[in-house]
This record gives C-alpha cells, structure tokens and sequence, in this order.
C-alpha cells in the first residue's frame, strides 16, 4: 500500500509541475529569437515649427535676376526668399493642405507683401503642388544640413 501511495503521489506532482512555467537559462534567453521592432524617429512636426504662414512662389519674371546672395535665380532650383533667416540657411517647406514637403535653401530677401513669410521657386511650388493657386499655407523648419544632404548643380 505504501508502494501506491508514493507512486500516485509522484503522478501527482510531475502532473502539477508541467503547468509550472520554468525560468529560461541563459543559454535558452540567448538562443530565443528576438522580435525586429523598427526604429521610431521622432517627426520634425511635432516640435515647434519656426514658422507658420502664407507662401508664394515667384517664376519667369524674376529667372535670371541677381538674388541677394549675388546668384542668378533660377526658377529651377530648390531655393527660396525670406526676410529675417541667414542666406545660405536650409528650411523644410510643409504644404499644410496636403503634408507635401521639400528643403530648400534661402538664397534671397522677400518676401515685400504682407502677411507672407516665404516665396519659393517655381520648381519648389510645383513639388508641393501649389497647382494654380498663387498662395499657400506652410510650415517652416530650420534643419542642419546633414553629412546625406547634396544639392544637384546644372
């Protein structure tokens, strides 16, 4: 009797103890495969812009003029007018109605008509689909230029 008594009561516990979950060892953790997760960046949009606004784009009329910086406009480059930020500075253009968004560099003064903040290339307008309106509401964001960040020159 006593012999079924310990044998029932050792089916009684290898029965409890594989419902017991054991801790992994070190060998079995470093074998586990592990879940990619992707990078979470932070969005630029979220901190405070620099400035939020009207923009419009200047075209043909003004193409080959002299800017402020003492270049040629080129209503095909990636540039644009501002009056209080260093030429030379680098800023994120936000279409605001439809998240569209391109960085371009300040290579003039302007703009003179109030309550714009910026006038952007024609190139810049079309990349943001301006479409046929002359006016659009932006988000501006200083950004540092990159070790990634070129600039095509024609």
């Amino acid at each position: 009797m006593g012999r079924s008594i310990a044998h029932g009561l050792a089916i009684v516990l290898s029965v409890v103890s594989l419902g017991a979950a054991q801790r992994p060892n070190n060998s079995e953790s470093a074998t586990r495969p592990t879940v990619a997760r992707p990078a979470v960046r932070k969005k630029a949009e979220s901190s405070k812009p620099y400035q939020v606004g009207t923009a419009s784009w200047y075209g043909s009329y003004f193409h080959g003029r002299a800017t402020a910086s003492g270049e040629p406009y080129n209503m095909y480059d990636l540039t644009a007018a501002h009056r209080k930020l260093p030429l030379g500075t680098w800023v994120r253009v936000t279409n605001l109605g439809n998240g569209r968004a391109v960085i371009v560099r300040i290579n003039d003064r302007g703009p003179y008509v109030a309550p714009r903040i910026i006038d952007v290339s024609y190139s810049v307008a079309r990349i943001l689909e301006f479409k046929s309106q002359g006016l659009q509401r932006v988000r501006l964001d200083v950004i540092k230029p990159g070790p990634t960040m070129a600039m095509l020159r024609q």
